[in-house]
């Protein structure tokens, strides 16, 4: 029995292209996410899939070479396996991997369970090209972006609680954290507080031991759930 065909891949681009992966099965939305990416400067899309499972096997021979994708942008209804759940394996396969869901529902659970998952953003696909854009290089950059309703609403929701005790942060990491969680940037919260990044780097690093987490959406994720930032 012959071989499988070696999958094949473009040529190597230049160091700083970002290399973006699209998973959405309307086949009008993903080809004008296409024309939207693919045109704009410094960035082009690698691969578009309609369904999660041939996005993980390609994502699975792409790690094999050396080859994934800065960032996936992926719907969360997908046919099939599911948009969190398939954020889950591909973080899995390639930790490095930067997520944006994209989704029509305006849901805090979902919200939560995808960067449960591992997503770093989360975008409704209201919103408009340029937000689409700037949300690719963001969470490229190390950002958290959300749509300005989703924000508002996940963190209104919050902010009526009382911060809780929880882990030992202190107010300077707390004050990191809140800024991450409203989408801003090591560069943005080192600006905001006048700090120089390696020292906005250390606090974030900090705060993921004292939270046991890896990701800056992890973080975000857990502050919130339990409290500790407002």
């Amino acid at each position: 029995m012959a071989a499988p065909a070696r999958p094949s891949y473009p040529p190597p681009m230049p160091s700083d292209t970002l290399t973006v992966w699209l998973v959405e099965d309307d086949v009008l939305y993903r080809q004008a996410l296409v024309a939207l990416l693919d045109g704009a400067d410094g960035v082009r899309v690698g691969a578009a899939f309609g369904a999660a499972e041939p996005a993980l096997d390609a994502l699975h021979a792409a790690v094999a070479h050396e080859e994934a994708p800065d960032v996936l942008v992926s719907d969360i209804g997908l046919p099939g396996l599911l948009g969190t759940e398939a954020v889950r394996r591909a973080k899995a396969l390639a930790p490095a991997l930067q997520v944006v869901m994209l989704t029509i529902h305006e849901d805090e659970d979902r919200l939560f369970e995808a960067l449960c998952a591992g997503a770093s953003g989360y975008l409704l696909k209201s919103a408009s090209a340029e937000q689409v854009l700037r949300a690719v290089r963001e969470v490229h950059a190390g950002g958290a972006p959300f749509t300005p309703p989703m924000a508002r609403k996940v963190l209104g929701h919050f902010r009526q609680a009382p911060v809780a005790d929880g882990p030992a942060l202190t107010e300077r990491e707390r004050e990191v954290l809140r800024l991450l969680a409203d989408g801003h940037t090591q560069r943005g919260i080192a600006e905001a507080l006048f700090l120089s990044p390696h020292t906005v780097d250390t606090h974030l690093r900090h705060v993921y031991e004292k939270l046991h987490v890896r990701t800056a959406p992890a973080a975000v994720s857990k502050a919130l759930r339990e409290r500790l930032i407002r």
